[in-house]
């Protein structure tokens, strides 16, 4: 079983202080993955629009939680 599968089961815990733990969890891997994913989108040349299409979220919102991360921005010089 995968940690993300056990997270996930121990979400639903009957004792909130296990469940509450794996939310949070969870939280912080489902962040590492989607950073890593807008990380590997920008650098096959999408734009932020088209990153925020998929994520169902504004352009804006998109560019504001994820521009400033290391290497995004690198060499592009432009905002799109």
């Amino acid at each position: 079983m995968s940690d993300a599968t056990k997270l996930a089961t121990a979400a639903a815990a009957p004792d909130p202080r296990t469940g509450l733990r794996a939310v949070a969890a969870l939280r912080k891997l489902l962040e590492q993955l989607e950073a890593a994913q807008v990380a590997s989108a920008r650098a096959q040349g999408w734009s932020w629009q088209d990153v925020a299409d998929v994520l169902g979220v504004s352009r804006q919102a998109v560019h504001k939680k994820h521009s400033a991360r290391r290497g995004l921005l690198a060499g592009r010089g432009r905002e799109d």
